[in-house]
């Protein structure tokens, strides 16, 4: 008998965590309180409670070859950074190609997961939704917890002395939609991650002034990096991890800053973080620099404190007639359905490989796509789900309270050794070389993981070897003659991994 598996949330982690329990064998129900799968990618012009939100504007930070699920390639028309709305239609392609919606309850509210009596022997959890006001409880093997982390507002009014008699208007990110009504005005945000970015640089083509406070910078980046490609495209592949991962660590420092200021000095521009070797996530923007150099936008310090109708700053500053003030400032992560099953302490999460919490008895619950990679959430929730659901149908051992922390590629390859599907460059080699190097010089998407073992499909291969069409078509609206030439780089590349696999050779005798 097929065990039952409740998935809670229908966003990114809880389609993938679905078509996962389907493709192994499992019976999941997925509950979710909206009327539409989605999750965050959906935007609605009302602010709803206990639901994400976005701004009519969001488009992904990162592009669709490197975003897509790892048997189904993203539509060849689509463009290589997606729109929420175009996001949200590949969704519905998604859960339309596999089947999914029959498995997936709306308007569905989880209340409460708590162990079953027997818990200690049984590992089952017994799960209490309300619909129309009519509560239910079910019992479950397993359950999967896929309902994303940006609901609740971080509102730290605390911080900010004098907010009380601030008679301008104040508001959380979260609560802001498109720029009409803040003509004209004088704004200022607080925070420095990609929603404050994104906010200041929309509103300053309206505003009369935007400002952006923040304590300890960021590094920003530009979506389009070498040749004109997709930054991630360029940034995740298995070469540079080798090289990162081999290089002394002063040199990886000092390269990543030469890198990061390559497109411009961040000191100039007042955004140079306060600790420069910080592995912290970028702000990814394309415009944000050029505002700041005409002036639309002016990089200020820490909020010291609010007066009436202005903002003084920690480095003695003053910004008179503030008008509007949006808190750019993240979200709490919770879990109130949970209880004390996951602990959030300091805003922090401590669990097994991202995903397990390891005071159970029984892994038998999972946190899917809690963990905030410097890369695609798609990959990394994908392939969290495949090695969760392979530990329900108990493949793997007990959970411990080991905590895993590691860089992107390597935490993808470490979940995907523990299932059986990471490829075998080395072997390729030999067998495939155009394949082999694609796999360690092009980018490291989740096609990688469907070359072999459990959920092999036979699509993989054609999908790598052709992402470069899918990447390049919708940029090709005006038809102009290519120049054909004898392509040299790919015999440095053969080169290249052959002197990599001598080198390792070498290390092993």
């Amino acid at each position: 008998m097929a065990k039952k598996v409740a998935v809670i949330g229908a966003g990114v982690s809880g389609l993938i965590s679905l078509k996962c329990c389907v493709d192994e064998g499992l019976e999941p129900t997925c509950f979710e309180k909206t009327e539409d799968i989605g999750g965050l990618w959906r935007f609605k012009e009302n602010v709803d409670d206990g639901r994400a939100s976005i701004y009519q504007s969001v488009i992904s930070n990162t592009s669709k070859e490197m975003s897509c699920f790892s048997d189904f390639p993203m539509p060849e028309d689509f463009p290589n950074f997606l729109h929420n709305s175009k996001l949200l239609e590949y969704f519905r392609i998604f859960a339309k190609k596999f089947d999914l919606l029959k498995y997936i309850q709306f308007q569905t509210t989880v209340l409460s997961v708590k162990k079953h009596p027997d818990f200690a022997s049984s590992g089952q959890w017994v799960v209490v939704t309300e619909n129309n006001g009519k509560e239910q409880s079910a019992v479950f093997d397993g359950v999967m917890v896929c309902n994303g982390h940006h609901i609740i507002p971080h509102l730290p009014l605390e911080s900010f002395p004098g907010i009380q008699k601030f008679k301008g208007q104040y508001f959380h990110s979260r609560q802001y939609k498109h720029p009409e009504g803040f003509e004209k005005k004088r704004i200022l945000v607080i925070g420095i991650g990609n929603s404050a970015s994104d906010i200041a640089v929309e509103l300053c083509k309206k505003a009369a002034q935007v400002f952006i406070s923040t304590r300890h910078g960021s590094w920003v980046m530009s979506r389009v990096s070498k040749d004109g490609y997709a930054w991630d495209l360029v940034y995740h592949t298995r070469f540079k991890t080798m090289l990162r991962n081999a290089v002394p660590r002063r040199v990886v420092k000092w390269m990543m800053e030469k890198g990061m200021n390559q497109w411009f000095n961040h000191e100039n521009y007042g955004l140079v973080p306060q600790n420069k070797y910080l592995v912290k996530e970028p702000v990814i923007n394309d415009d944000l620099p050029s505002r700041i150099l005409y002036g639309a936008i002016k990089v200020k310090s820490r909020v010291k404190e609010l007066t009436e109708t202005s903002a003084i700053f920690e480095d003695g500053t003053v910004e008179e007639n503030i008008d509007i003030i949006v808190f750019a400032t993240g979200y709490t992560v919770s879990f109130p359905f949970l209880e004390d099953l996951v602990k959030v302490e300091n805003n922090m999460v401590s669990l097994y490989k991202f995903m397990f919490p390891p005071q159970l008895e029984k892994s038998t619950l999972a946190c899917i796509g809690l963990i905030q990679p410097l890369g695609s959430i798609f990959p990394t929730v994908e392939l969290q789900a495949r090695w969760v659901t392979r530990v329900f149908k108990g493949k793997f051992g007990e959970s411990n309270s080991q905590i895993l922390q590691t860089n992107y590629i390597e935490y993808l390859d470490e979940l995907a050794v523990e299932i059986g599907v990471k490829p075998n460059i080395l072997s390729l080699l030999l067998k495939d070389p155009k394949l082999a190097v694609k796999l360690y010089f092009g980018p490291c998407n989740s096609y990688q993981y469907r070359l072999v073992g459990p959920g092999q499909w036979n699509g993989a291969r054609n999908a790598i070897v052709t992402q470069k069409r899918r990447i390049l078509k919708p940029l090709k609206t005006r038809a102009i003659k290519t120049s054909s030439t004898f392509p040299v780089s790919f015999l440095l590349k053969i080169l290249g991994l052959l002197a990599v696999v001598v080198a390792f050779f070498s290390q092993l005798q």
